[in-house]
């Protein structure tokens, strides 16, 4: 099967993994003793209303609990959308992430595909749409779209009954504040997907939620959740997760003084980047960068199976200084060895 996401330390062998976009930071202690905790009820049934980490969330967003729904990862919840709404047509913008054609395919929705940019984005949405999938910030370009831009995007499915379902899985990795979930009751066609997974650094937890303020539109997507669907250690960590503000916090600065490290020395080394606000960045050079750096126990993402991107286009996640001092000076090695 082929790996269409990074992360694949299973059939590699890796010692620095800048394939998945995981907080440099890594997991908090709080959580780390939550997960710890877990393990003492395992041989108990969830429950299966989660009301603790519905409580806590819903304290952390200052949201109403009902508006709230809970997934195995952000994965789950696009499949629970597709599946609740029926689609008939669905827009895709590309480049993006894998998960949103993964969703779509599993219905018999006619899948339009276009540009990021605004002009070609309009265009496609005629009244025909049904959905559109939109990510901010995108993956695997790191591009933002600002509120006003958002707005304006939201106001124009509205007039046209199109339902916007928003991945905001990287939007607390940036400084500025560009989350909607202040919107959800001026936009009833509007989800937003956030999730635990790379903000806490817990992908092996699974959990993600989705935030909407129409009650009928959440009713249909809330039927495709299966029973029991959230662990004794999603929901443990999922709670302590949401008491980790100031963590949050320290995040979005720390990344930000990393990607501009990162993305200084890709440049000297002669690797062109692209304009990014996430903790990754996407890069493009003609050396067979994946290839060489796997060799040396590097592992990053060969975006070539991105809809849009083509070979030499690479997303390179942000680390610690060590870790990105280390990649950049094997990269260089490598340089150096090509042309000596």
């Amino acid at each position: 099967m082929e790996n269409i996401h990074g992360g694949d330390i299973y059939r590699n062998q890796v010692q620095l993994d800048f394939s998945v976009n995981m907080n440099p930071l890594g997991v908090p202690k709080a959580v780390i003793r939550k997960l710890q905790e877990a393990v003492n009820v395992v041989h108990t049934y969830p429950d299966i209303q989660a009301e603790a980490l519905y409580h806590s969330v819903a304290n952390m967003l200052e949201i109403q609990e009902e508006k709230i729904l809970f997934g195995n990862g952000a994965s789950e919840l696009f499949m629970a959308i597709i599946h609740g709404i029926s689609p008939k047509r669905i827009v895709i913008p590309v480049p993006s992430f894998y998960g949103y054609l993964h969703a779509a395919e599993s219905s018999n929705a006619e899948i339009i595909y276009c540009g990021q940019t605004r002009e070609t984005l309009l265009k496609a949405l005629t009244e025909e749409t049904d959905l559109l999938f939109l990510a901010n910030p995108n993956n695997p370009t790191g591009e933002t779209r600002g509120k006003a831009e958002m707005k304006a995007l939201l106001s124009h499915c509205k007039e046209r009954g199109i339902v916007v379902v928003l991945d905001e899985c990287f939007v607390e990795f940036c400084e500025e504040d560009l989350s909607m979930l202040t919107e959800i009751m001026e936009y009833p066609n509007l989800v937003v997907v956030q999730a635990f997974t790379k903000l806490f650094s817990i992908p092996g937890v699974r959990l993600g939620y989705l935030v909407c303020g129409n009650v009928k539109l959440l009713g249909k997507i809330r039927r495709q959740i299966p029973e029991w669907n959230l662990s004794v250690f999603a929901q443990k960590a999922g709670s302590a997760c949401a008491k980790e503000q100031e963590f949050v916090r320290k995040t979005a600065l720390f990344v930000k003084k990393e990607r501009e490290y990162l993305e200084e020395g890709l440049q000297k080394l002669g690797i062109r980047t692209f304009p990014s606000k996430a903790n990754f960045l996407l890069v493009y050079s003609r050396k067979p960068l994946y290839e060489e750096l796997l060799k040396r126990g590097i592992l990053i993402r060969d975006c070539r199976n991105f809809r849009g991107l083509t070979k030499g286009y690479y997303r390179i996640a942000v680390k610690t200084r060590e870790e990105n001092e280390a990649l950049l000076r094997t990269i260089g090695e490598i340089q150096w060895k090509e042309e000596k």
